[in-house]
């Protein structure tokens, strides 16, 4: 029998030409039940027709079925069909799709990226790469018992929830779009001794607030943000450091020291509200992996240093970073303070 002629199949099939399911605005669906034989683990695909329309590469949310068919997980996939072509059915792709992920997951707002935690274990074995792929491709998710499915309005609500965060992801995925092409300017490092300006390959931005597209969509960026750029940057040319903004968009600042001329500092920098120190902390990590992977990683190009800077003293979240290996940078009346390794960069006293 063909799995259109499956029951539970069938209705996969026909969910596209269904008018009558509560789709979020500017969505479609697709089912999909296997091909000649049925699917270990059917799913149903829904598209934001902004970002994507092909389950076999880029973002989209799915609603997947493990093989007992016990449980169904709403979740924000990447497309593994083309990835496969290029990274194999193995453990390379799987590698692939696991940082991916971890550098999507950190670009997700966190008051809503906290709610989806749920894990993703579709129950097949190892043999099936597809399926295995789904489970490592996974952004963020929700499961459900098949059994005890939350209410239509329930449902509904947490589809608007996933492709809020489809929306939050790809802007993140769009940074690799917007990301130069060909090689890198070329920076010529001033000569202090023949008197050339240390501060100018730095910019300062106007100090009305504007809008970037990264980190969950659209975030501002205020007054009190661009000050501490330009305080800090001021602050790194004292300290022998050159900081650079001019093409280095959406990065915040750059900086390059004479003496390594081959190795870069990424800074990103944050305001603190207080009591929301682990907001700014989230915000900052996401970002500066982020930029990490896609300006430096994926172009083969040395790793950078990487220095989160905020308005004020995160407290314990300095020790945190500093597992992640970000140094972590502030500012306080009587100048810079920052982690151990800010001290022994000289970067904070």
């Amino acid at each position: 029998m063909a799995t259109s002629e499956l029951p539970g199949h069938a209705l996969l099939w026909a969910v596209e030409d269904r008018t009558d399911l509560p789709w979020p605005t500017g969505c479609f669906a697709i089912g999909y039940g296997g091909q000649g034989k049925a699917s270990l683990t059917p799913w149903i695909g829904v598209f934001d027709r902004t970002i994507n329309g092909n389950p076999h590469d880029g973002l989209y949310v799915a609603y997947i079925f493990d093989y007992p068919r016990t449980t169904v997980t709403l979740t924000l996939q990447q497309g593994v069909t083309k990835l496969s072509k290029t990274y194999g059915k193995g453990g390379k792709l799987h590698r692939y799709l696991t940082a991916q992920a971890k550098t999507l997951r950190g670009a997700l707002r966190p008051e809503l990226a906290e709610q989806w935690r749920d894990s993703m274990d579709l129950l097949v074995g190892p043999q099936h790469w597809r399926p295995r792929s789904y489970e490592k491709s996974n952004v963020a998710a929700r499961r459900y018992r098949v059994e005890d499915l939350p209410t239509d309005e329930a449902l509904a609500s947490d589809l608007e929830e996933a492709v809020q965060l489809l929306r939050d992801a790809a802007a993140v995925d769009r940074f690799w779009l917007q990301a130069p092409k060909g090689d890198d300017p070329v920076f010529e490092y001033p000569d202090r001794e023949h008197g050339e300006d240390p501060m100018s390959g730095f910019r300062a931005k106007s100090s009305e607030s504007y809008y970037v597209d990264v980190q969950g969509g659209r975030q501002e960026r205020t007054k009190e943000h661009e000050a501490l750029l330009l305080r800090f940057a001021q602050h790194a040319v004292a300290c022998g450091y050159i900081p650079i903004t001019e093409g280095m968009h959406p990065r915040d600042v750059v900086l390059r020291h004479p003496r390594s001329p081959h190795r870069e500092w990424l800074v990103e920098g944050k305001t603190v509200q207080p009591g929301k120190e682990y907001r700014a902390v989230r915000e900052a990590v996401g970002q500066l992996y982020e930029y990490r992977y896609f300006y430096y990683e994926k172009k083969e190009r040395q790793a950078p240093h990487l220095v989160a800077l905020f308005t004020h003293d995160i407290g314990d979240y300095a020790d945190y970073l500093a597992t992640l290996g970000i140094v972590a940078m502030w500012e306080h009346p009587g100048g810079w303070g920052g982690s151990q390794q800010a001290i022994d960069l000289r970067l904070a006293d």
